[in-house]
């Protein structure tokens, strides 16, 4: 019996706590765009935490790869050309809809904001597009 849905029930928990403490104890919304931006481009006195937050997610993922039998891995068989440029059209995407799915879609829709509900369903949109374009017209893995 596979026990892959209590993994992702812990996942969810661990990221909507994470949220949670970290509007209530910083005042900050958890969206990764937007924590990501204040690191490329700081001010005075609020890159310390942003930091933290990256680099703890960086080192979470790392971890867990590391030290959980069978954990899923990184895929390497994508040119990596591509990877940059999805990762700049994703950089795009977040900032000309002023957040990310970490943003709208953890944190705005666990506050009932209609503009991240409008957020996430275009984001839900994109990506089965995108999913169904790559896959299926240019028979990407």
């Amino acid at each position: 019996m596979s026990m892959t849905w209590l993994a992702a029930l812990a996942g969810g928990v661990l990221i909507g706590l994470s949220a949670t403490l970290l509007l209530w104890l910083n005042g900050r919304v958890a969206g990764v765009s937007g924590i990501f931006n204040g690191v490329l481009f700081p001010r005075r006195g609020d890159v310390a935490w942003r930091a933290a937050f990256l680099v703890g997610l960086v080192a979470a993922a790392g971890l867990y790869i590391a030290l959980v039998p069978g954990a899923p891995q990184p895929r390497v068989d994508y040119p990596r050309a591509s990877l940059v440029v999805a990762g700049l059209l994703v950089g795009f995407g977040t900032r000309m809809g002023n957040g990310c799915t970490s943003g709208h879609g953890v944190c705005g829709l666990g506050r009932l904001s209609m503009r991240s509900l409008a957020a996430v369903m275009t984001f839900m949109a994109t990506a089965i597009a995108t999913t169904y374009v790559v896959r299926h017209l240019w028979n990407w893995p």
